[in-house]
Order: structure tokens, then C-alpha cells, then sequence
């Protein structure tokens, strides 16, 4: 009988409060539809590892053996990246190259986050890891952070996601707040411009080498995304650039979910530390919006054809969520205003900055170790 008991008894304040945040993650996968794919696995895997004498945990749990094998490893980050590299067409920004600096300044959040988590006492490795919450972009956090700081996996990881799914509530008062109405009503030219499939086919390439060139870090990163993408624009290989968009990447995306759901056990999880770092990375997505929209409105300054400013917040790397809300908010000031081409363009430039300022940080922070 005790030993029937022994789960029962098991639970305490801090089981039933993980039990409770499980709930909210696995609430607003469903009924919000925010980031279903990843808030619910990632809820129902808090659910097993908080469990009392949960065996889905140890040395021999089915979720430590995944958690060895795919995070660690960074194994599953990188499979991600050659799913999400077959699914972005890369045409808007090569038709407009020019966004790519948007792409960079939307990168700010990072930097400026880990000045204030300095200040507030953390060291640079785990300061470096609560930056990353601000590149938008999941793979990268988790690669950075089993890098830097594996300690804190679980909470950055977790507000990465969140506030990646979060980014239709949170960039839109920061939009409005740093933007007036007029800016938001600017228009923007835009001319169809036909990229030659040779510079497609060369871009995944020629990228890699360069990246890899800059930041030796972000090669596996990088090189998986790109190469990823060459396997859709080659044209040779349509089976497989539709498997990396669904198979592969629903398998993977359920495994690094529940995987990263299984790190949110109690003892570690619920540190007034954890908070903090939850708080920052807001800041960090509030930033990054922040640095786009005034970088855009610098600009506008030397520019006779002027920039929507709201384009720089698109320039985060929550693709394609963030070109869709600053749509969405150009839509909502003027019906026939439609910037959704340069949002795009940005927002893929984002995804190329952040994993390259992941990258960066990779090959700076430990020389100051």
C-alpha cells in the first residue's frame, strides 16, 4: 500500500504550482493557438518530470535519454534548422538586400540584455544565455545556452518559445509607443524584381562560407539552415525538401519540446532567479523591437524615400509571425497599405542575424572567461 501511495505523497507545493504552469502552457497552446507545436509538448513534458519519482527522469528515463541525445548533443536544434531552411523562400530579402539591415539592428535586444543582467549580478556566460532570449529563435537559445550556461536551459528556453508565440501582444505598444500615426501610414514602392535561380542556389553556399568565416561558432547552426534551403531551391530534390518541411520537422519539433518541457523540474525551476531571467527576456524582445523601429526612424532621417518604421520591428527572427503583426498593424491604420514584402524581407534577415550574433557570442564570451 505504500508503495501505491508513494506518488501521492510525493506531491508538494512545488509539484502542484509546475502542475499549474504546465496547465497555462498547455492552455495557451490550445485555446490561444500560441506556438501549439512546441507550448504543448513542452507542457505535458513538465507534467512527467514533475511527477513524483517520475521514471521518465534518471539515468535511465526515456526524457534524460532524449535529453542526452538531442540537447546536449544539439543534435535536435540543428535538425530544426534544416527544416526551417527548407521552408523559407529567401527571394523577398535577395529582391531587396537592403533589409538585411534590419535584420542586424533587430539584434540590439541581445546586447543591451546582457548589460543589464550584468548589472544585476549574473556572470557574462549566464548574462550571454538570457541575451540570447532576445534572438527570437529557439534552436539558437538552446545551443548557446547548453554552451554557456546548461544550468538555465530550462527557463531560457521556455521564455524563448513563449514569447516567440507571445510576439503579437508584445511588439505592437512597443510599435505604437515609439512610432507616430503618419510614420505608420507611410508607404512603401515596391518593384517585382526576378531573382535568377543561380543566385538562389548560390546564396545557401556563399552565406554558410561567410558566416562560418566571421563566426566559426555558427557554422553547424548556419550551415544546417542553409543547407536546408538549398534542398528546397535546388529543384532536384523535391521529396526530400518536403520531408524536411513536414516529417522531419514535426518529429523533431515533438522530441525537442517534450525534451525541453522535461528540464522544468521544480527544485530547479522555481528560484526567484528564474523569474528574473523570464523578465529579462522580455526586455530583450522589447529591445529588439525598440532597435529596429529607431534604427528605421535614423535612417528616415538621410532618406528621401522614406521607411514604415514599424518594418524594423519585423526584423526579429519570430519568422513569420513578426511580418504578419506589423501587417497586420499597417492594415489597421490603413486598409490598402501593404508592407507585407518588406516585413518579410526583414523578419528573414532576422533569422540570419540572430543565428549569427548566436554565433558571436559563442566565440566571444568564453575569451573573457
Amino acid at each position: 500500500m505504500e508503495e501505491l501511495l508513494k506518488g501521492i505523497l510525493g506531491i508538494n507545493g512545488g509539484t502542484i504550482f509546475m502542475f499549474i504552469i504546465a496547465g497555462i502552457l498547455i492552455y495557451l497552446a490550445i485555446a490561444k493557438e500560441y506556438e501549439p507545436t512546441l507550448l504543448l509538448p513542452i507542457g505535458f513534458g513538465a507534467i512527467l518530470a514533475n511527477i513524483p519519482f517520475s521514471n521518465a527522469l534518471g539515468s535511465d528515463g526515456v526524457l534524460s535519454i532524449l535529453y542526452n541525445a538531442g540537447i546536449k548533443t544539439e543534435l535536435f536544434p540543428v535538425l530544426i534548422f534544416i527544416a526551417v531552411g527548407a521552408m523559407i523562400d529567401f527571394g523577398p530579402l535577395l529582391k531587396n538586400p537592403f533589409m538585411l539591415f534590419f535584420g542586424a539592428a533587430a539584434q540590439f535586444g541581445i546586447f543591451a540584455t546582457m548589460l543589464v543582467a550584468i548589472l544585476l549580478g549574473f556572470d557574462l556566460p549566464e548574462a550571454a544565455t538570457i541575451g540570447i532570449i532576445g534572438a527570437a529563435d529557439g534552436p539558437t537559445s538552446i545551443v548557446v545556452a547548453q554552451k554557456l550556461a546548461a544550468g538555465l536551459i530550462a527557463p531560457i528556453t521556455v521564455a524563448a518559445y513563449s514569447y516567440m508565440a507571445l510576439v503579437p501582444i508584445i511588439q505592437p505598444p512597443v510599435v505604437k509607443l515609439l512610432t507616430t500615426k503618419n510614420e505608420r501610414l507611410i508607404r512603401m514602392e515596391y518593384t517585382e524584381v526576378k531573382v535568377p535561380k543561380s543566385v538562389k542556389l548560390l546564396f545557401p553556399i556563399v552565406v554558410t562560407i561567410l558566416a562560418g568565416l566571421i563566426a566559426p561558432s555558427s557554422v553547424a547552426l548556419v550551415g544546417f539552415l542553409m543547407f536546408g534551403n538549398l534542398i528546397r531551391e535546388c529543384g532536384v530534390l523535391e521529396r526530400l525538401s518536403k520531408s524536411a518541411q513536414n516529417e522531419l520537422a514535426n518529429l523533431v519539433t515533438i522530441l525537442l519540446g517534450i525534451t525541453i518541457g522535461s528540464t522544468m523540474v521544480a527544485e530547479e525551476f522555481l528560484k526567484p532567479r528564474t523569474l528574473l531571467i523570464i523578465g529579462l527576456g522580455l526586455v530583450a524582445f522589447i529591445f529588439d523591437t525598440a532597435g529596429g523601429v529607431i534604427f528605421a526612424k535614423i535612417l528616415n532621417l538621410f532618406l528621401k524615400n522614406k521607411i514604415n518604421p514599424m518594418i524594423g520591428a519585423a526584423g526579429i527572427s519570430a519568422f513569420p509571425m513578426s511580418a504578419r503583426v506589423i501587417q497586420q498593424m499597417a492594415t489597421k491604420e490603413d486598409p490598402s497599405n501593404f508592407i507585407i514584402a518588406q516585413s518579410i524581407s526583414a523578419n528573414v534577415a532576422g533569422q540570419l542575424g540572430s543565428i549569427v550574433a548566436g554565433g558571436m557570442i559563442l566565440a566571444l564570451v568564453p575569451t573573457f572567461m
